[in-house]
């Protein structure tokens, strides 16, 4: 019989390890969520103390503010000597009139005038007093001012 002849035997090949980039990006992404993570506790731990303080300086506050405000009496003011005011230095006020007219500025005009009679020196037409409308009343009734019926 024939011998078969074994072929050479090949060693066993040992693998690489592979360094893929999301490996090495997941690690520091995971290095990175614990460094938040732990400065977010220290924050937080820190807050926690700060409003701790707080409250107990305000409760060490109200304590003080109760211990001082406790109403105590008053003492007796002394009689011994009797109060006597004194006169003023200051010179007295003068007393003014109230101005009750009103400013020309602020008058309402009665009537408008048309540019034909701003022609005169003066441009404000003459109004006739009360004493004048009453004349012109009795001269047109043809009665003279003191007669009487």
């Amino acid at each position: 019989m024939t011998c078969l002849i074994k072929p050479p035997v090949k060693k066993n090949t040992i693998p690489i390890d592979l360094k893929l980039h999301n490996d090495i990006q997941a690690v520091e992404r995971a290095r990175f969520a614990h460094q938040v993570a732990e400065k977010r506790r220290l924050i937080k731990q820190y807050k926690m103390e700060r409003e701790r303080q707080q409250k107990l300086e305000e409760q060490e506050e109200i304590k003080r503010l109760r211990k001082e405000l406790i109403p105590k009496a008053q003492l007796m003011p002394y009689f011994d000597r009797p109060f006597v005011p004194r006169r003023s230095e200051k010179q007295p006020t003068v007393p003014r009139e109230p101005k009750f007219c009103i400013p020309r500025h602020k008058t309402i005009r009665c009537c408008r005038m048309s540019c034909n009679d701003m022609s005169g020196p003066s441009q404000l037409q003459h109004l006739p007093s009360s004493v004048e409308k009453t004349e012109a009343l009795y001269k047109n009734r043809g009665l003279q001012q003191y007669d009487v019926k």
